[in-house]
């Protein structure tokens, strides 16, 4: 699949001083980082769109970018909550 869009001279220039010049590449990671920040699709995601081997190599990859995680404090209660009933004996 090919996408494209036109901009304009001084465009392109700016968009080749910040980034350099595979813009193509640039703009794939940009699209997929907007995509995890937005939430419109989370890690998994990411990474099979990256063809990363493990969650890890995408968290890094999110990291490396600045990208923080989509992780709320509802997610850590549930999570808190799902050990406490695996691990009833752990403090």
């Amino acid at each position: 699949m090919r996408i494209e869009f036109e901009v304009s001279d001084a465009q392109a220039l700016a968009f080749r001083e910040a980034w350099g010049d595979n813009l193509n590449g640039a703009a794939f990671d940009a699209l997929v980082i907007e995509g995890y920040r937005s939430g419109k699709y989370g890690s998994a995601t990411v990474g099979r769109l990256l063809g990363h081997e493990s969650r890890w190599d995408t968290e890094r990859w999110l990291a490396e970018r600045g990208v923080p995680l989509n992780y709320t404090l509802e997610d850590l209660e549930s999570d808190r909550r799902t050990l406490a009933r695996l691990f009833p004996n752990r403090q």
